[in-house]
Parts: structure tokens; C-alpha cells; sequence
């Protein structure tokens, strides 16, 4: 599955992106870590992210996550990976987004535009009635990404998440489908 945008296009990973995707999460280790866990050192390698790629490709024929690759629309590079998971059904009609981009492609709009392209995505093809995001509130070039797709705060989770030795509180961030209605039709994406 292909979803294009100006500057970047998503892609579901297939077995062959094993290698390409251990090299990006190898490289970006460091950088990541400020805002998610280190991974012990097998989960880098090509041999981890191949199983992960087919636990995806599992997940994705049952429409409970859909798993991409961000890859630079001019060189068809991958860039990062963003996902929707954690679908939900009725009576909740929702999933979460999360994402990482490549530490030397950030600040470059491919983040939010990856991010408008799952939202429209998640709105219009499986109809679901609302996308939240987690983001610990120093990361600030994560809150930009998600509040320029049209996200709200909603509010703050205390301790959320266990991050490298402690806990970290992380905002819940949401968008709602007539948000994204709202958004089409003033012409804001």
C-alpha cells in the first residue's frame, strides 16, 4: 500500500526493507533515545526487523495496524516509519500514530505531511472516528508535527511511559474525523 504526498510517500514494508529499516533504526539509536527506549543490540539487526516486518504484514491483513516506511519522494530514500496501531473498533472507532524521522531529514515537513497522510488515511479509508498521539512534552519538534496536522491537546498522562530509567509524562494528543472534515474544508491540508 502506497499513500503519496508532495515531499515524502508512505509505504507498507515488505520483507526486503528488513535491511534498509535496521540500518535507519541503527543509526538514529542515539538520536531516538532522548524520547523512546533503547533496544537491547539484536533488535537492530536485520534478522529482528525482518520478524517485526512480518508481524506487521500479520496485523495489517487483519486491519489492526498499518505500518509504513517514509521514504524522500526524490530519491526514494527511507527516511523514517510511521504507523496506525492499536485500531480499535466500535464503540471507540480509534488508533494511535507514532512516528520517528531520520535525524538529518527532520525540520524538513516530511513528518507532518507523513502525519496528514496517516490521518487521511485512518479518516477516509477506515473510517474511524478519532487518531491520538502520546508525545512527552519536551519534545517539542513532535508536539510542532502534530498540532500543525491539527491535533489538540487534550490533556497530560502522568508517568506514561518508561523511558531509558524513568518515567515520563507524555500529552494526549487527538484529532477528531470532523476535525479533519473541518480542516479539508477550509482548505488548511
Amino acid at each position: 500500500m502506497r499513500l503519496d504526498g508532495e515531499k515524502c510517500y508512505l509505504q507498507t514494508f515488505s520483507e526486503s526493507d528488513a535491511k534498509n529499516l535496521a540500518t535507519l533504526l541503527l543509526n538514529n539509536k542515539h538520536f531516538w533515545s532522548t524520547y523512546e527506549p533503547i533496544h537491547r543490540d539484536d533488535f537492530y539487526t536485520e534478522e529482528a526487523q525482518y520478524k517485526k516486518i512480518l508481524e506487521g504484514i500479520q496485523l495489517l491483513a487483519l486491519n489492526r495496524e498499518f505500518s509504513f516506511g517514509i521514504y524522500e519522494k526524490n530519491t526514494d530514500q527511507l527516511v523514517g516509519h510511521i504507523s496506525l496501531y492499536a485500531i480499535k473498533r466500535m464503540p471507540y472507532s480509534s488508533a494511535f500514530v507514532g512516528y520517528s524521522m531520520d535525524e538529518n531529514f527532520v525540520g524538513r515537513g516530511m513528518a507532518t505531511e507523513a502525519v496528514e497522510l496517516v490521518v487521511d488515511f485512518a479518516f477516509t479509508s477506515i473510517k474511524l472516528h478519532r487518531v491520538e498521539a502520546y508525545i512527552a512534552p519536551a519534545n517539542i519538534p513532535s508536539i510542532r508535527v502534530v498540532e500543525k496536522a491539527a491535533f489538540v491537546r487534550e490533556g497530560l498522562m502522568r508517568k506514561l511511559l518508561y523511558i531509558n530509567g524513568e518515567w515520563v509524562d507524555h500529552y494526549m494528543y487527538a484529532i477528531l474525523q470532523e476535525d479533519y472534515i473541518n480542516k479539508k474544508n477550509n482548505g488548511a491540508g
